[in-house]
């Protein structure tokens, strides 16, 4: 199967976030078959919910769909470095791969902080590639924190 990048619909995701008021954080995850199984950006706000993380509500919806709590050979696109909770996450749904944008030094639980990945209690480690449109996933971000200053 060839190679295809989700980051384009991931970012379309966050900048709807963005649109609705919410910090322009998007997700997109894809069965092995590469079918996208789940797509969401975050609503903490608007579900007063803060679980409400992009990566948390695809993991959710793709968990629903699939009938599993895990969700084993998914790949997962996110326009920002998981945080800790989400990363935690994705260790317990089995994802196989994580592509994110951005890094996020102050709150992010992969390549930051936490290191949810590298705790040796961490049971799953996805193959982990960065950096995939951090440039726009940051570009989005700044805008949307600068328009609130």
């Amino acid at each position: 199967m060839a190679f295809t990048s989700h980051m384009a619909q991931a970012l379309a995701e966050a900048r709807a976030a963005a649109d609705r008021g919410e910090v322009p954080v998007g997700a997109v995850l894809v069965a092995p078959g590469g079918r996208v199984a789940a797509a969401a950006g975050n609503r903490t706000r608007e579900m007063s919910d803060p679980t409400a993380h992009a990566e948390i509500l695809a993991i959710r919806a793709a968990c629903a769909q699939a009938g599993s709590e895990r969700l084993p050979g998914h790949t997962l696109w996110v326009t920002l470095e998981p945080c800790p909770m989400c990363a935690a996450a994705i260790a317990a749904a089995r994802i196989e791969v994580l592509y994110y944008g951005a890094s996020d030094p102050r709150m992010g639980g992969v390549a930051h902080g936490a290191r949810v990945f590298d705790h040796p209690q961490c049971h799953h480690r996805p193959h982990i590639y960065d950096g995939i449109g951090a440039a726009e996933s940051r570009r989005l971000l700044q805008d949307f924190f600068a328009q609130r200053r």
